[in-house]
């Protein structure tokens, strides 16, 4: 994923260490006679620094149709925020997510995938400012390239786009297996770092596995609050557990069997968005109470509009959330794939690695 317009002048990465596995997954019979195969294993690169001076791996997860390999470099060509983690002393685990990348896709044991086309992507994500689909959507100003198709930089990242299942549901009980197996392997605990559809996965491997979970740095994660408000179904509960589509536990415990497991309340309104709550008495996630999140929101994104009731749903069930608006430290003009973007590594340093330093995960 990189274009010759090079926005960046030619860098040296930091000298690391790298090897890869799977892990997850079951054998599942075909209809030969005793015969079976591998579903479900998802493919994990590790990259080690030469000298490890962090106590925590970050273990990233991408957003739909992203990869790991997203995470490596940009699409003009810089460094992406793989390097940026290693060059500090972090271990780092790229995940391509189930049927995803270099992950195994089995069309008739996984079902049906998707792809979003060039004017989904340019959009709500790399050209905002032409058709502000949004309020805030004008702000666009850090893509590299005027972010259409042609543009040898939007091509570069176009090309790097990965099918991805069309089930959401399946796809998060797919993933959540597959991270936990990843947990179970590592060491030790780690930080997950999520973006965009992953971020919904954050919240049921943490619950899944709490210990191993020392902190949460969602990007613009999966949102609002039970309700779809950007993709269709549009108006539809397609989160009914409010931050996620599969179980999670809450206290007092919820019918996970239930239409509407966690009722639900229209709580206060910003410009025009009214944010969905749980209703009161809200129950809390009583796997996540102790694990801090840090949610970050870009200026331009789509997200902009609506991460503030993400927070507030978080906030209401216990959970220790930081949520940083890039413009309020003086960050500007970013969009849902700031860490692709002219800025990314300033994002990094700024408000990730601060934000580590000051729960003293580091």
């Amino acid at each position: 994923m990189q274009s010759n317009n090079r926005h960046w002048p030619p860098h040296e990465l930091t000298p690391h260490k790298r090897d890869f596995f799977y892990v997850g997954g079951h054998y599942q019979q075909t209809d030969a006679q005793s015969a079976s195969i591998m579903v479900g294993q998802i493919y994990v690169e590790h990259l080690t620094p030469l000298k490890v001076t962090r106590p925590y791996p970050i273990v990233i997860l991408p957003g739909s149709c992203l990869t790991g390999a997203h995470f490596l470099n940009t699409p003009d060509g810089g460094p992406g925020w793989a390097d940026y983690f290693l060059s500090e002393g972090y271990e780092v685990y790229l995940v391509d997510l189930p049927s995803r990348g270099r992950s195994p896709w089995h069309p008739e044991q996984d079902g049906p995938r998707f792809v979003f086309d060039s004017k989904f992507a340019q959009e709500m994500f790399t050209a905002t400012q032409i058709t502000k689909k949004w309020p805030q959507a004008g702000l666009l100003t850090q893509w590299p390239g005027n972010g259409t198709k042609g543009d040898a930089i939007f091509d570069a990242f176009y090309a790097s786009i990965s099918p991805s299942l069309t089930s959401g549901k399946e796809l998060a009980q797919k993933t959540t297996d597959g991270v936990v197996a990843l947990l179970d392997k590592l060491p030790g605990p780690c930080i997950l770092l999520t973006h965009s559809q992953s971020g919904q996965f954050g919240w049921s491997i943490a619950d899944r596995r709490p210990s191993q979970v020392k902190g949460i740095i969602a990007i613009e994660p999966g949102g609002p609050p039970f309700i779809s408000v950007s993709f269709p179904p549009f108006g539809s509960v397609v989160r009914p557990f409010g931050m996620t589509e599969i179980p999670v536990e809450f206290d007092p415990p919820c019918d996970p069997t239930s239409a509407t497991p966690i009722p639900m309340h229209t709580g206060p309104e910003i410009d025009g968005f009214a944010c969905t709550l749980q209703a009161s008495p809200a129950r809390k996630l009583k796997n996540l109470v102790n694990i801090p999140v840090l949610m970050v929101t870009a200026e331009a994104s789509y997200h902009a509009q609506y991460d503030w009731c993400s927070a507030q749903f978080l906030k209401q069930a216990g959970v220790q959330v930081d949520h940083v608006q890039l413009s309020s430290v003086g960050i500007r003009g970013n969009g849902h794939l700031m860490y692709m973007e002219k800025n990314s590594n300033q994002i990094a340093a700024e408000v990730l690695q601060k934000w580590l330093e000051g729960q003293r995960l580091v």
